[in-house]
Formats: C-alpha cells, structure tokens, sequence
C-alpha cells in the first residue's frame, strides 16, 4: 500500500500524457514553482527510466505547471535536510549526486527531450533546460543561475550550462547571478527557438511532431552518437562517427528512406 502511495505522490508531480509518439511530462508542483524536490527527482528519475525502454515514444516534451517552469532545488526542504540527523555534507552530496543522475538520464534516453519553458528557468531550473536535447522558451521567460546570490555557487547547474553556452557568457551568469531573457538565451545558445507565449505549447508540439515523423532507429542512433563524438578529439571523432553511419546504412529502414526519396515517394517505415 505505502508503495502504491508513493506512486500515486510522483504521478502527481509529474504528469504524463502520450499522444502521437510524443510523451508530454509537467512538472506539476506550481506552488512550489515546480522545485525539483526528493519526489519530484525521484519522479522523474523513474519516468525517464520507463522512457529508456518505451519505443512507442519517439519524442519527448518537458513543461511545468503554473507561473514558472522550475525554480531549481527546494530550498525549505535543503534547510530541514541540513537540521536532520542524517544531514550535513552527505546529505547534500546525496540531494546533489540525485539530481546529476536524473539530468544525465536526459542525454540517455533514445528520445530527443524538448524542454518547454515559459516564466523562469532558475538554478537547477536552468540546470534542466540545458540538460535537454533542445528548448524552446516563451517571450519574456528568465533564465538565471543565481546560487550566488544567497551565499551558494551553482556548481552542478554549471556543468550543463558551461556545456551548452560560451565559457565567459555561463561565468558572468553564475558569478554575477542575473537574469537573461528569453533572446539573450537564444543568442548564446541556451534555448532554440523563442515564440509568443500563447504559442509555446504549439510551436513545441510541432517540433516534437517533426522529430517524432523520422525514422526513430536513425534519431536513437544519432542522439547517440551525438553526445559520444562532442567530447572527442577531432580525429576520434571522425573514425567514430564513420563506423556508426555504417551501422545506420545497414539498417533496412534506412535503405526504404533512400530508395523512397529516389522514387519520390514517402518511406513505409514502421510506426
């Protein structure tokens, strides 16, 4: 019973909706600006995990409910982890170690993961956008990595920010703490596309829908191989990158999808 509780609790948090191969995941704790709390972590740690194994989704969209897609970790519940009995460094080293494992599942998954991000992307937040395939942000939505402004440098938030920005751009964001809007963050990389806020939803969906209509061995393949050859020497990366378009030419979907675009017609791939 406490075990279909506990389910019951992360299903709350994170809602999922499925619909045309596309996962729809929202955060879902609006009065709390959708902290990444202990059982939202540990939702989304177990939804992605299910997501791993799930071919029937061939994309993935993460939004938050309410005001603000996240506001980073729960502060409340860090200062009460901090007077427990079991607190102290190992408590933090556990929170922060937690959350690493839940934003490195992201790159993992087979699904390219849409962030959807409207009011403010804070700290850890921030951390969860960057950590995503790709996002797209509301007008007049923040992004900020701002720890340091209450005496605590946002140093695991760093390591996908400083992944997906130029170094000096994510330095002046986490030492200064300040907000960037929505442009700024699509000038500097952070986010793909910014629309009007009564679009987002739209424009999001329809780029998952897009994503979803390729041939999802090929995108698995590629995601892939995609964050293995980012962190190789130029020449690694080359030799490693021809033998998985081998393996991808090999496949026999992918010879439909070529022969298909030489007879001008649309592959019959599987669905």
């Amino acid at each position: 019973m406490a075990k279909a509780t506990q389910e019951d609790k992360m299903a709350e948090l994170l809602i999922r909706e499925d619909a045309a191969s596309v996962a729809h995941l929202t955060l879902n704790n609006p009065g709390a600006l959708n902290a990444l709390s202990d059982d939202m972590l540990a939702a989304l740690k177990a939804t992605f995990t299910d997501l791993i194994a799930d071919t029937s989704v061939k994309a993935v969209i993460l939004s938050g409910a309410g005001k603000a897609f996240c506001a980073g970790h729960d502060l409340k519940e860090m200062q009460a982890g901090r007077q427990s009995p079991d607190g102290g460094a190992a408590y933090f080293n556990d929170l922060f170690a937690r959350c690493g494992e839940v934003m490195q599942l992201i790159p993992t998954l087979p699904q390219p993961v849409i962030a959807q991000v409207h009011g403010i992307a804070t700290a850890a937040g921030c951390q969860l956008v960057a950590s995503c395939d790709m996002a797209v942000a509301a007008e007049g939505t923040r992004f900020g990595v701002n720890g340091v402004n209450i005496g605590l440098f946002c140093s695991t938030p760093m390591v996908a920010l400083s992944r997906n920005v130029p170094r000096k751009q994510a330095f002046e964001m986490l030492t200064t703490g300040e907000f960037i809007d929505a442009t700024r963050a699509r000038e500097i990389g952070l986010v793909n596309r910014v629309v009007a806020p009564e679009h987002l939803e739209d424009e999001t969906r329809a780029l998952a829908a897009t994503i979803a209509s390729k041939l999802s061995s090929a995108v698995k393949i590629g995601k892939q191989a995609f964050y293995e050859q980012i962190q190789m020497p130029l020449d690694q990366a080359y030799d490693f990158t021809r033998e998985v378009m081998a393996v991808n030419m090999m496949n026999a979907d992918t010879a439909e999808g070529i022969q298909a675009f030489i007879e001008k017609r649309k592959p019959d791939w599987p669905q």
